[in-house]
């Protein structure tokens, strides 16, 4: 049962910070920070040719980025659910700035994989926090369009991010991504930290640092966590692991140019904002069930036509539908994470990103693998196989519990 609006909503009402300015200012950071997760991927070539060094290990930068986010994930959930879920996410975009400079000035790989695991460790402050501020904000009835906004916000992020990283490297080199990474993280941080004043976290929202034991205990005794998180963890191997190989494939097709790898990429954006702005209307014409069942029906079959020899335009259209499947199932999973610890959501939406990062961080070491040694065909033929199954199972065992 969801507890309603929180004691964040009344620390709001109390700072007499208006409750639209704080789900702004976190979509604004929610833009910046997405920028810094596949902005990367049009680009690897690139820098493996500066440092002349196999693409296929550059590619690990996506990891360097999204094994760190991971593991630090409970953490930074239970600092944001004792210490202040605006005030983590203002300090995680100083922190994104410092290492957006240190990658944009490295001379040397090891230095900008550094870049990479100091952006992977505290950008995991931004996102899940996000929407477990509007889980505070917003009653579940209303939810699952608060929270597409803040998705929406993402996919923005996405469809700018990587056309841009790929245009900027065509223009100006590689360094040029790190730059514009770090110059929009600086705007969202300097909002944040003029917006979010005067914006009080209440004492009985606040949750003890030596309870988080506890706490993480208690969301995994509920049964729906190990289906929530246990899906994002398959979704983000099958499907994000090819995401740093999408530029090395195409050029491999004939299709060099980074701006057209970060196009094709930027598809999945679009799919993702094509979904934030119809979710009110899929919702009521389908039920969480079948955006469960026909996502991850969309997204497998989508996976799979990445192995047809298509014009970039068509894989563009391919990554679209890709994206538009993985929101409308990940989206509902979302806000069933949402609910598993209603007064610890810092924390719940935390393991949630983290199982979804440990998954981001598997994908290229897996695609690494199977690719040079089984092909393309046959890796992403049984992973779509893969993600229809778990449309499958999320929409036969996610059931919300009947509220009192």
């Amino acid at each position: 049962m969801d507890a309603g609006p929180s004691d964040q909503l009344q620390a709001v009402t109390a700072g007499r910070v208006p409750v639209a300015r704080v789900l702004g200012l976190s979509m604004a950071a929610v833009f910046a920070t997405t920028l810094f997760v596949r902005a990367v991927d049009p680009v690897i070539p690139r820098i493996a040719d500066h440092f002349a060094m196999d693409p296929h290990t550059v590619a690990l930068l996506a990891t360097a980025f999204s094994l760190p986010y991971a593991i630090m994930q409970p953490v930074l959930g239970g600092l944001a659910d004792a210490w202040g879920k605006t005030r983590l996410m203002t300090w995680a975009l100083v922190a994104l700035v410092v290492s957006a400079g240190i990658g944009a000035v490295a001379q040397s790989f090891p230095m900008l994989l550094l870049s990479r695991v100091m952006s992977g460790i505290v950008a995991g402050g931004v996102f899940p926090i996000a929407v477990a501020i509007a889980a505070d904000l917003v009653t579940v009835e209303k939810r699952q369009v608060a929270v597409s906004r803040m998705l929406g916000a993402a996919m923005i992020g996405n469809v700018l991010g990587s056309p841009a990283a790929g245009m900027a490297a065509d223009l100006i080199g590689w360094r040029g991504v790190f730059v514009g990474m770090g110059v929009l993280a600086a705007i969202a941080m300097v909002a944040a930290l003029v917006g979010f004043r005067g914006l009080k976290a209440s004492a009985a929202s606040r949750v003890s640092l030596r309870a988080l034991p506890a706490t993480y205990g208690g969301i995994f005794h509920n049964p729906l966590a190990k289906i929530c998180y246990g899906a994002v963890l398959v979704e983000a191997i099958c499907l994000f692991g090819l995401m740093p190989y999408v530029a090395g494939l195409l050029a491999e097709r004939g299709e060099p140019r980074a701006s057209i790898a970060g196009l094709v990429i930027a598809g999945f954006g679009i799919g993702g904002i094509f979904y934030a702005s119809t979710v009110s209307l899929l919702l009521g014409r389908m039920g969480e069930r079948g955006l469960m069942l026909a996502g991850g029906t969309l997204m497998g079959c989508a996976l799979m036509v990445v192995s047809l020899p298509l014009p970039w335009w068509l894989q563009m259209l391919d990554f679209a539908v890709m994206g538009l499947g993985f929101y409308m199932l990940h989206g509902v999973i979302q806000i069933y994470a949402s609910e598993l610890a209603p007064t610890a959501r810092g924390s719940a939406m935390a393991m949630h990103s983290a199982s979804f990062f440990f998954g981001n961080a598997l994908g290229p070491v897996v695609y690494g693998w199977t690719l040079p040694a089984v092909g393309l065909t046959a890796t992403v033929l049984p992973a779509g196989a893969i993600l229809i199954g778990v449309g499958i199972v999320c929409s036969r065992w996610l059931r919300r519990a009947p509220t009192s």
